[in-house]
């Protein structure tokens, strides 16, 4: 925030309680993931007997990802196969046919034949300049174009704000304020003369002017507005910025230049050909005003981006096609000696979810079944998304492969025993509608509250419910022998092999105090001889009074609830020494 605005806050001061049911909605986004998260995790930990984090944004988010992955495991691809003609300049293709005979029989009956043009259809399309960056939008697209996680874009931008370059971070608004335009005109200003983009960037473009009544409203704007660059771009040291600062801040630099830029204008041309009964498809597509694209092509020269890559880049226009440009067409028009070709495909399976798709999906979550006058709020906010993105990893309930997102096996095992309302992205969404609601008045804090307590109510009741065939479910861990004292499985824990049995006190650590002493561990497959036979033979056991190594059977007691070890030298091998120098 930059002096000017803070002076002017406290010029125009407003009254508290105009604040009061922003404040009751904040409070009670409280009250509700505290009681759902801390009241479900402990239902269905001790029920389960292994920790399971359940949260009221984070159980939807997980659910989304297991969606998915559970919708690639059931893919099975399928083959089809296209026909495609051709004549100098013009290509066209078929519809798809899963008979390879069948696309065989029309390659034949069109390959050196005729084919006749039955309609061309030219359109002009154009793409408005897209909104200014919320914070969502913003880390979507550093996602997709740098590879930042969302949780890096807010640290940079918060980086940036602090630094006095960039507007205030956690903000869900997509606009400016009405009086806020002759200071994106200094901004707009300052970003052209400031070499972020190079030297030359004023040379090289024709600069339009700036459509500035395009990004204020301020009746769309909340607590905060768009994250935009402040007048200090200018004249900062930008080359002195850490890199992905640099990054971040040229994209709000180039998001307000695109957002206030001229609109995108292409022109479309699909026509359909007759070859022998047949009919194939041709399209294509022509740039004629490139407009804000400008602005977007020279972030592209600046910058390394994912595209550069080779991987996912700048968005595409919705529905745009890769199309090249098409000869002159018409309707009527004939091509001779056609030549035809056969190309094989599959179908290809739903993809892992990037960072910037999730942001998405829990962005719109539960958006078709709102009433199309509601304000949607989907999972979680602005300012938490990545929070709740990062716990899902550090939880291990998910991992990072590349630029994508996938559940873990315990990610899916937690899923499988949720509940349908604690893993409904629809339900989530309402709450957060209500919320909303509540900060613009029109929802009782009480009546908010209520509906949640009910709903905690809902979830022990159901926790108590669960069978017993159930409660197994996360008791997989591979058995490595019985008690000793109890006869209950033993499982391998990080520092010790420990009993299943709560009760029982046998614990077998692997750094046991006894045998450290000669410098020696019990790893796993020692821990199960000890357990089957009560013995295991070591080699390398180190003497400290002799300096060497040697070898024994270790052996271990079980008596009067107690474990006790000992050395036992097989038969001509008491006392003998291995020879070696110990470390």
């Amino acid at each position: 925030m930059e002096d000017s605005a803070i002076r002017e806050g406290f010029t125009n001061l407003k009254d508290g309680k105009e604040y009061r049911d922003i404040c009751e909605a904040s409070v009670c986004r409280v009250k509700a993931d505290w009681l759902v998260g801390m009241n479900a995790t402990r239902a269905y930990t001790t029920k389960y007997f292994k920790k399971l984090a359940v949260g009221r944004v984070q159980t939807p988010t997980l659910a989304m990802l297991v969606e998915r992955e559970e919708k690639i495991r059931g893919f099975k691809k399928e083959k089809y196969f296209t026909v495609h003609i051709s004549n100098g300049g013009m290509e066209a293709v078929s519809g798809r046919m899963d008979n390879r005979k069948e696309a065989q029989k029309m390659l034949e009956e069109c390959n050196g034949g005729q084919a006749q043009m039955v309609s061309v259809i030219k359109e002009e399309k154009t793409v408005p300049p897209p909104k200014l960056y919320d914070l969502t939008t913003l880390q979507r697209d550093a996602n997709r174009i740098f590879g930042f996680t969302a949780k890096e874009t807010l640290e940079y931008l918060q980086g940036l704000y602090e630094k006095k370059l960039a507007t205030y971070p956690r903000t869900d608004s997509q606009f400016l304020s009405d009086d806020m335009g002759q200071t994106v005109g200094k901004v707009i200003e300052a970003v052209l003369h400031s070499g972020l983009f190079g030297e030359n960037i004023l040379s090289g473009m024709e600069m339009p002017v700036p459509d500035i009544s395009r990004v204020l409203d301020s009746k769309r704007v909340t607590d905060h507005h768009a994250v935009i660059p402040t007048a200090r771009i200018g004249e900062a040291d930008l080359p002195a910025l850490p890199e992905a600062e640099r990054k971040v801040l040229a994209l709000t630099a180039c998001r307000l230049l695109c957002a206030t830029g001229e609109k995108h204008i292409y022109g479309t041309v699909k026509a359909e050909l007759s070859c022998s009964g047949h009919i194939f498809a041709a399209f294509g597509k022509t740039v004629t005003h490139n407009g804000w694209k400008d602005f977007e092509d020279m972030l592209k020269s600046a910058f390394k981006t994912a595209e550069d890559a080779g991987d996912q880049g700048l968005p595409e226009p919705a529905g745009s096609r890769k199309e090249g440009k098409l000869p002159e067409l018409a309707e009527g028009q004939v091509f001779e000696n056609i030549q035809a070709e056969i190309s094989e495909h599959f179908t290809s399976a739903p993809k892992h979810f990037t960072e910037d798709q999730l942001l998405l999906s829990m962005e719109t979550a539960g958006r078709g079944d709102f009433e199309r006058d509601t304000e949607k709020k989907g999972l979680g906010t602005p300012a938490t998304r990545a929070g709740i993105i990062e716990k899902l990893v550090s939880s291990g309930y998910a991992a990072r492969k590349g630029r994508q997102i996938i559940p873990t096996p315990e990610g899916m095992e937690l899923v499988a025993v949720m509940p349908e309302y604690l893993k409904s992205a629809l339900m989530t969404a309402e709450w957060e509608n209500g919320l909303l609601c509540m900060e613009k008045g029109e929802l009782d804090s009480k009546d908010f509250t209520e509906g949640i307590t009910e709903l905690v109510g809902e979830i022990l009741e159901g926790c108590r419910k669960i069978p017993e065939s159930e409660l197994g479910r996360f008791r997989r861990k591979e058995s490595i022998g019985s008690c000793p004292l109890c006869g209950a499985e033993v499982y391998e824990g990080k520092k010790n092999f420990y009993c299943n049995n709560c009760e029982c006190p046998f614990t077998l650590w692997k750094e046991n105090r006894y045998l450290s002493g000669m410098k020696k561990k019990i790893e796993k497959k020692m821990a199960k001889e000890l357990l089957k036979t009560g013995r295991s033979h070591a080699k390398d056991l180190y003497s400290a009074k002799r300096d060497q190594t040697f070898a024994a059977d270790i052996v271990m007691k079980a008596e009067d609830g107690r474990i006790d070890f000992s050395l036992d030298f097989p038969k001509g091998e008491e006392g003998k020494q291995e020879g070696k120098k110990g470390k």
